[in-house]
């Protein structure tokens, strides 16, 4: 077994090669059924189990996105659910707020207990928000999941002002300018966290906008995809404030993004046989578990 082991350049992290591409099948294969890419849970295994807390990891999270989201993307769109006006809107956001997020990263919580705690705040409202939305009654029966009538994207209509489309059976519709303000007040939390915009506005658009999980996941791996290159390049060109770059450690980024492009492929393809509330209630009690580790090691310190 230890012919297996390997120690990253960078990282400076030993570990067998098997561990990174298995961990991050895992994650990615039900974090994927919402649109999340897992980088929001590769990033606290790289900080609190393996000890990566230079700026660079979140660099490793933004290439692991690269080489990860296009397995679940090519899935939604192979099945007629990529909600296009949707991904171009959370693009459009996102990617100047990524950029805006590199900058407030590197100057403002280059300390790793400082941005454990920042991680821990943005993960218990995420939570919180999703859970509150499993709990709440008198919402809309489910019709029938994959078995569902149009289990596509349909007769979509859009404007500057508003966008709109048919999917199972009901209208689902968002305003264009509310969604892009959130997706850039995402985006800056996105860059500085490392997880790309879309990864965090999947649970921003089911709980605000009230859009189907089925149709706004694809759109969110479309748009982490999109800020995740932009994130790559600008950890890799741009010297932070001791005029060094911090780029990804690049094997073990490829070894995460292998895991979880296979994990998003197969999960983007299951996401249509899982109800819609239990999506929803895994990744609530996933993302507060990690949020309250994070608070209670923030205390701790």
């Amino acid at each position: 077994m230890d012919l297996l082991k390997v120690v990253f350049p960078i990282s400076g992290i030993e570990t067998y090669v098997f561990v990174p591409p298995l961990v991050a099948f895992l994650i990615s294969f039900f974090t994927s059924m919402a649109g999340i890419s897992g980088a929001f849970l590769i990033l606290p295994l790289q900080m609190s189990v393996f000890g990566f807390t230079t700026p660079s990891v979140s660099a490793t999270n933004f290439l692991y996105n690269v080489v990860g989201t296009p397995g679940g993307v090519l899935r939604y769109v192979k099945e007629g659910r990529m909600s296009w006006p949707l991904a171009c809107c959370i693009t459009a956001g996102t990617l100047p707020g990524v950029m805006a997020g590199y900058y407030v990263r590197v100057t403002c919580l280059p300390d790793p207990v400082t941005f454990k705690f920042f991680v821990s705040m943005v993960l218990m409202y995420i939570g919180i928000r999703l859970l509150r939305d499993v709990m709440r009654k008198g919402q809309p029966k489910e019709e029938g999941g994959a078995n569902a009538p149009r289990f596509r994207i349909s007769n979509v209509s859009y404007s500057l002002g508003r966008i709109e489309y048919d999917f199972m059976g009901r209208r689902a519709g968002f305003s264009v300018p509310g969604m892009f303000a959130l997706s850039l007040t995402v985006g800056l939390i996105g860059g500085i966290y490392g997880i790309g915009g879309g990864a965090i506005i999947a649970p921003f658009c089911i709980t605000f906008f009230r859009l189907p999980v089925y149709t706004v996941a694809g759109a969110a791996l479309m748009g982490t995809l999109v800020t995740s290159v932009a994130g790559v390049a600008v950890y890799s060109l741009v010297p932070l404030n001791n005029g060094l770059t911090a780029p990804p450690d690049w094997p073990l980024g490829l070894l995460f993004g292998l895991g979880g492009f296979l994990g998003m492929y197969f999960g983007a393809k299951t996401q249509r046989h899982v109800p819609e509330r239990t999506i929803k209630f895994i990744l609530a009690l996933v993302t507060l578990s990690v949020s309250a580790r994070y608070a209670w090691q923030f205390m701790l310190e």
